[in-house]
């Protein structure tokens, strides 16, 4: 019988923070009580914001939280070709497109339409969907635009993948989610447009990558935050369109501030580092987060 795989994938962006380590716990304790084994994965794709010192301090705190994890830890940023080759593998479909179009080309398109944009789409976030009229350049337009060396995304084509994907896409939840779903969900992918899965500089996007990454890794069980729970749906898509077997997930509570907000790196007193200097303990820890088995054995 294989056993449960469960994993924490933080950004090196910034301290963990109480909402990082509820995630980090709970994936532990779920996999100590299931038999399982604790996969740590940095996800680091983001170079331009990710830093080596966060990373280590990271790793010093999970520690400190008395957390184990199989070594190697994986780390995205040496692993670019793996999703590349996926990347190239839509490429190969028609499932992708080059998209040409900055921030600012795209709120001017949309502010010219009949109504403003007014009614143009959005998706579950609030972010308009891309207008994907390069989606119709030729195969050399498009080579020429790149051969010139403009600025490009690679995008899903979203009409057509989930065309690809066919009816029934779904996904098994364990958590309640933000609709108090449990079960098959059925999951909406056309609800974000057409994402980005790529961008010219790094092949890839969160997407993409954690797709991938929970291929490589076996990754059986994904818990991580219900602010996660609708973007599931396109990874979800992306999955059935690499042929990829797909994780169950649950999608957990959130640790919110005093202001009922979901915590920010940029608040330092909810950072574990802080806390611990201020003689906080880890049986501490999770109890402010709601874990207080953790602190019996």
């Amino acid at each position: 019988m294989t056993r449960p795989v469960f994993r924490f994938a933080p950004s090196p962006n910034g301290e963990l923070h109480l909402g990082h380590a509820y995630s980090a716990m709970l994936n532990h304790q779920l996999a100590r009580e299931a038999g399982g084994r604790f996969l740590l994965r940095i996800e680091d794709i983001d170079i331009g914001r990710c830093r080596r010192e966060y990373e280590d301090a990271i790793l010093r705190d999970l520690a400190w939280l008395g957390l184990e994890w199989e070594e190697p830890v994986r780390r995205q940023s040496d692993h670019f070709e793996d999703y590349a080759e996926a990347l190239d593998r839509l490429i190969d479909a028609g499932l992708v497109y080059p998209a040409f179009m900055s921030r600012g080309e795209i709120r001017a398109f949309i502010a010219g339409t009949d109504d403003g944009g007014a009614s143009w789409p959005r998706d579950p976030d609030g972010a308009a969907h891309y207008p994907g009229e390069d989606r119709h350049l030729s195969t050399a337009e498009r080579r020429a635009r790149i051969s010139a060396g403009e600025p490009y995304s690679w995008r899903i084509d979203m009409m057509a993948a989930v065309a690809h994907a066919g009816a029934g896409l779904s996904w098994r939840e364990e958590g309640s989610g933000p609709q108090e779903e449990c079960g098959l969900v059925a999951a909406d992918p056309a609800a974000w447009g057409d994402v980005i899965v790529a961008r010219r500089d790094v092949p890839t996007s969160y997407h993409l990558a954690v797709v991938v990454d929970d291929a490589i890794q076996g990754i059986t069980h994904v818990v991580r935050g219900r602010d996660l729970f609708q973007a599931t749906a396109v990874q979800r898509l992306i999955q059935e369109l690499l042929g990829l077997t797909p994780p169950t997930y649950l999608h957990h509570d959130l640790i919110l501030g005093d202001d009922g907000r979901k915590l920010s790196k940029s608040r330092r007193d909810t950072a574990i580092s802080v806390l611990r200097e201020a003689g906080a303990q880890p049986g501490d820890i999770a109890r402010m987060v709601g874990l207080r088995q953790l602190t019996s054995g």
